[in-house]
């Protein structure tokens, strides 16, 4: 990166700090108790110009690139992982599918209003009996004169009951044939789209995530996203850039995992000095911070790829599986050095570690990734 971009980074990382300290810190343990979606927080994150970072700005987003999305996520999840997920799920699933592969007549109806945050999206891919296994969804689109109706239902959904537009993918072919799958933007209002059971979740609480039920719903042939056949496909490229979005969630968990330990660490006194000096907690601290900096560099190559819209398939899901899973053992070990008042819900500790593990499910489980990896290497 060149200085300008640097620099440019560092301002909007104080910009994200500054706007998570003060309207996200004060709230954090309310949010995840109560198991609220601070909807009007998504739209003060809108006038901030985080709801549409990538989008360009000719469809009323930021126009920034990948870098400068990692580091707003990551300062986001470092003061409350489940508000980075948000971000993460409206910019990089459903809006971003909708710039990717809508015509300009759908980015022109349907950007604006999500990059200003005056509009939640959703994106549902997985279902009941279907998650990575997605080429044999349930949920259909049967074409109807000009327009199709769909039935089915999604689960996992982030933003399912407050969002107010989705991406969904349905099946217009039979069980496991190829090109079997088309995608959609519903509305809600629509006849028939409704939300169904809100989960009540470990950890990210603050994130809302429940069904979506399709019970005959009538959707314009305008609403159809690029060819039939293709959503399957699509989804796939969406996941790409989505790995690197749950690569940088994980980045910022961790990092706030980290720096509370650290923290504690140097004020914890036992034994006459503070126990980050014991070299049993010095050593932890360094496998933290070694692995969140690998972590890192993982991330921003997979950015620098995604930027130049190049093939990164292997390199986000290694940023993922990574960042995932060494912010599963951060969080882990920041219980650890807080010894009791780790599990207590007087420290911050143990939401991060609740919140961490999502990060090895969300977009693609570790497993997943090691199979993208593993096909992409010995191909």
């Amino acid at each position: 990166m060149n200085t300008e971009t640097i620099d440019n980074i560092k301002m909007i990382a104080e910009t994200a700090r500054e706007f998570a300290d003060k309207n996200i810190r004060p709230n954090i343990m309310e949010w995840d108790e109560s198991q609220t979606f601070p909807k009007d927080l998504f739209h003060q994150l809108g006038e901030m110009g985080f709801m549409g970072i990538v989008v360009p700005e000719q469809y009323g987003g930021s126009g920034l690139g990948y870098h400068e999305y990692v580091t707003i996520l990551d300062e986001i999840s470092q003061v409350d992982p489940s508000i980075g997920l948000s971000v993460a799920a409206h910019n990089s699933l459903c809006t971003n599918h909708i710039y990717e592969f809508g015509n300009e007549e759908q980015r022109n109806k349907w950007l604006p209003q999500l990059a200003s945050g005056k509009v939640i999206g959703a994106w549902g891919l997985t279902e009941h009996n279907t998650g990575s296994d997605s080429g044999g969804m349930s949920t259909t689109a049967v074409k109807d004169g000009d327009d199709w109706i769909i039935n089915g239902a999604k689960n996992f959904i982030t933003h399912a009951i407050s969002g107010d537009i989705a991406v969904v993918m349905t099946r217009t072919g039979e069980i496991g044939a190829k090109n079997n799958s088309t995608a959609f933007v519903l509305e809600k209002g629509m006849p028939g789209f409704t939300s169904g059971k809100k989960e009540n979740k470990l950890g990210m609480r603050a994130s809302e995530t429940a069904e979506l039920i399709f019970d005959s719903v009538r959707v314009p042939d305008s609403h159809r996203l690029g060819e039939v056949g293709e959503g399957f496909k699509q989804a796939m490229k969406i996941l790409d850039g989505g790995r690197i979005s749950i690569a940088a969630l994980s980045l910022g968990t961790a990092r706030g995992a980290y720096k509370a330990a650290l923290k504690y660490a140097k004020e914890r006194h036992q034994f006459g000095k503070a126990i980050a000096e014991f070299q049993a907690i010095n050593f932890m601290l360094a496998d933290m911070a070694t692995e969140i900096d690998a972590a890192e560099l993982l991330i921003q190559r997979a950015s620098t790829l995604k930027n130049a819209k190049q093939k990164m398939t292997k390199e986000g899901a290694m940023a993922k599986l990574y960042a995932s899973e060494a912010c599963v053992r951060i969080s882990n070990n920041a219980v650890q050095i807080f010894g009791g008042y780790g599990y207590t819900k007087d420290f911050p500790a143990e939401k991060f570690y609740r919140d961490s593990k999502l990060c090895t499910i969300g977009e693609g489980t570790s497993e997943i990734q090691r199979m993208v990896i593993g096909r992409d290497i010995t191909k």
